[in-house]
């Protein structure tokens, strides 16, 4: 104790005697303004077939930089725009991010959407090691609608520029007014202000989106959309949310829990459509009876109830009564198939993973991430970098490029309330009447859980004459699964047309 004592005294007395030499360090770390900037870029044209119908088109990469009022510049985002050739003002184009926050948009450009797609297994095995294959990708849905892929700041290789803290754009309603900008420039450098206009996200993408609507429609300098596509949705933050006393997220994951049983033969079933259906309708009625109820649920109804749950979750009853009826999903990725020595997916719960020891509870990692990733950074760097011709010193961040977000949104009926975007939605479909919404969801999803998002896009206020839901056979990323990418860009291709 003396000796850090002491220690401590020497490096107070260093900071005392030298105060302004420490001041100048300081300010020569910080990184300088800048008031000028030039935008990197680069653009190809090239022709695929898409849809069944051949299109030639222009891939650019290029950084969208933002300014301040004065003109200076705060950051550079960067989009890629593939926009089909001859041009055409009439055509849709589509917006498109991830989620994270902190997520680049490789997953839905490499994934499902853009032009070219990275080849991983279907069948929810490991991507293993490069190379891996770049192919052409006819469920691209260039045929109906131009593309553009937008990587928020700190995301990709978009990011703050000179003295700009990225912090200034890391915050649900920060991220929205930044993506809004973005699309307003691109509308105005390309000319497409009277085209038919979508947005889509994935994930924390699904929360942008509302988030960004409200941006674009929500005053009025409007830029009006035609259609908002929501891939593995996560609006009302509540309805997943797996926090001590709270009893709704123990309701919307069972379905989920449901489908993972039967998929790994713990649960038996005609159909998983069926039984997440039965599971539904026993989630909202005895279960959430039972929970609302608490410790006043009489022994009988507690009985019931712990049946139903052994019958849909595939776990035994002994472990379903220590855990008081209530399983997190944390533990049932790793209970239901320990008599395997596996654990499940988060992401999707077809995957299985081994941990270090079958004793734990909860498993090591998610392997339905580290099963998938490795394939998706290659692929992005390589096609962008070698293909188009991006030339940049900047890695591409995939996922966990931001910290510290800001949750909290502005407006709203109780601004101290949980997160929840919803009523962004809500409130767009209900002032602009050619607006619809489409819903995509897997079954074995568990980030954003299928009955969650169909509890958030229930609730009142919210027309729903407009708004289609389409489920998928696999889970938080459906297009790995071949049938499901094709399937997925044949329902959104049929959304788009149908305006």
């Amino acid at each position: 104790m003396i000796h850090r004592t002491l220690a401590a005294l020497a490096a107070g007395a260093i900071l005392a005697v030298a105060p302004a030499q420490a001041q100048d360090k300081a300010k020569d770390d910080k990184p300088a303004a800048v008031t000028d900037y030039e935008p990197k870029s680069a653009s190809k044209r090239l022709t695929g077939t898409f849809g069944g119908r051949s299109v030639t088109y222009s891939a650019t990469v290029a950084e969208q930089v933002l300014k301040d009022d004065k003109g200076a510049p705060k950051a550079a985002i960067v989009t890629t725009a593939y926009v089909a050739e001859p041009r055409d003002s009439r055509r849709p184009v589509t917006f498109l991010f991830n989620g994270g926050p902190g997520s680049g948009s490789v997953w839905l450009q490499m994934g499902a959407f853009g032009p070219k797609r990275v080849a991983i297994p279907s069948n929810a095995q490991d991507d293993g090691g490069p190379p891996y294959p770049i192919l052409d990708n006819p469920d691209s849905l260039l045929d109906v609608t131009d593309l553009v892929f937008i990587d928020p700041v700190g995301t990709g290789w978009s990011h703050a520029i000179g003295d700009t803290d990225p912090k200034d754009y890391w915050g649900v309603t920060k991220d929205a007014q930044s993506v809004a900008q973005v699309i307003r420039q691109w509308l105005s450098e390309n000319g497409r202000w009277n085209s038919p206009k979508y947005l889509g996200g994935e994930s924390y993408g699904t929360t942008r989106s509302a988030a960004v609507v409200n941006e674009l429609e929500g005053g009025y300098n409007d830029v009006a959309l035609n259609g908002v596509i929501l891939i593995s949705t996560v609006l009302d933050f509540a309805a997943g949310a797996e926090t001590e006393g709270a009893e709704l997220g123990y309701i919307t994951t069972l379905p989920s829990f449901a489908a993972t049983a039967l998929y790994h033969g713990k649960a038996s079933a005609p159909s998983v459509e069926q039984f997440v259906e039965d599971a539904r309708q026993f989630a909202i009625g005895p279960y959430a009876a039972f929970l609302i109820k608490g410790q006043k649920a009489s022994s009988a109804e507690r009985a019931s109830v712990r049946r139903e749950l052994a019958r849909f979750t595939g776990l035994g009853e002994t472990f379903l009564e220590n855990a008081d009826l209530r399983v997190t999903s944390g533990r049932f990725y790793k209970e239901l198939l320990r008599d395997r020595g596996l654990t499940v997916g988060r992401l999707d719960s077809r995957y299985t993973g081994r941990d270090y020891d079958n004793a734990g509870e909860y498993p090591d990692n998610d392997p339905s991430f580290y099963g998938i990733d490795g394939g998706y950074t290659a692929a992005v760097n390589a096609y962008l970098r070698d293909t188009v011709g991006y030339d940049t010193e900047r890695q591409y961040v995939t996922i966990g490029g931001v910290r510290d977000w800001d949750w909290n949104i502005r407006g709203g009926r109780d601004t101290n309330a949980y997160l929840n975007v919803t009523p962004y939605l809500a409130k767009a479909l209900r002032e602009n009447s050619a607006m619809r919404i489409f819903v995509g969801q897997g079954w074995y999803d568990f980030a954003t859980p299928f009955f969650a998002a169909e509890y958030a896009l229930s609730r009142t206020g919210i027309p729903q004459d407009r708004i289609g839901f389409h489920y998928y056979d696999a889970g938080h990323m459906m297009y790995v699964r071949d049938e499901d990418r094709t399937k997925l860009s044949q329902d959104i291709r049929a959304f788009i047309r149908s305006r």
